[in-house]
């Protein structure tokens, strides 16, 4: 079974677009962006993981289907962790605190 060879430059190109993201991150991060912060940092994170999964962990040139299940099936994962946190952080407020 031969390997897909990567060339350097597809290497150069997203790890330009990594940095250029962890600076927009950096960026950002100093700016306040109301209740949008975290939507939009999120999404940047999400946007980073899937150019390091895609192309450093080479699924991108993946032909076994069972891979791209293991993928989906991990963002799905995420996805529940991230609604269940959510669910916590959000509802936090409801009760009140004795002594408050």
């Amino acid at each position: 079974m031969a390997e897909h060879v990567v060339s350097r430059k597809t290497y150069l190109v997203v790890w330009v677009a990594l940095m250029a993201l962890m600076i927009l991150t950096a960026g950002l991060s100093r700016i306040n962006l109301g209740e949008w912060s975290t939507a939009i940092a999120m999404a940047i994170a999400v946007i980073k993981a899937l150019l390091v999964i895609l192309f450093f962990m080479h699924v991108r040139y993946e032909d076994q289907k069972i891979t791209w299940v293991v993928v989906v099936a991990g963002f799905f994962w995420l996805g529940i962790l991230l609604a269940l946190t959510m669910t916590d952080y959000v509802t936090r407020g409801y009760l009140g605190v004795a002594g408050h």
